[in-house]
Parts: C-alpha cells; structure tokens; sequence
C-alpha cells in the first residue's frame, strides 16, 4: 500500500493505491475532506475505495496519479455547483 495527502483549497485529499488480491496490480482509492472553520474539523465530502469500477493500474504511482486527478475533478465540479 502506498498513500498520499495533500490540500487543495478548503479540501484536504487523501490518496492511495491498494494490491489487487492475487497481486494483479493497485486499486486506486481517495478521500476528500471538507475543512472547514477555524479548527480546521474536517467532513467527509467523497470516498471511493475502488475508482474506476476497480480497474488494476500497473504501479502503485499510476494508480495514486488516477486517484488524485479524480479528486480535483470532484472538487471543481463541487465548486462550480456552490457557486451557480
């Protein structure tokens, strides 16, 4: 298993890539957090353990790569319904 977090405006990402079973590759996983307030508490905004329908990247990076694209996806599209 290898992990990674970062934040991205009032969101705190979480991603990861998880062995297949049977060792066929990484499964892609995140989550994001919504930190909000001066404590900074955070609210489950999204997780997924298995994204794209558990499809098995090559490498642990491909998958986390994957994983972090889809985060920020979810976050524009979150941010553009906020403000319509």
């Amino acid at each position: 298993m290898r992990f990674n977090e970062c934040q991205e405006g009032d969101y705190r990402i979480f991603v990861g890539a998880v062995e297949a079973p049977k060792g066929e590759g990484y499964l892609a996983a995140l989550i994001v957090n919504r930190v909000r307030g001066i404590q900074g508490r955070h609210n489950e905004a999204f997780r997924d353990d298995s994204l794209a329908c558990g499809y098995r990247w090559r490498s642990p990076d491909e998958a986390m790569h994957y994983a972090m694209n889809r985060a920020r996806e979810l976050i524009r599209s979150q941010s553009q319904l906020l403000t319509c």
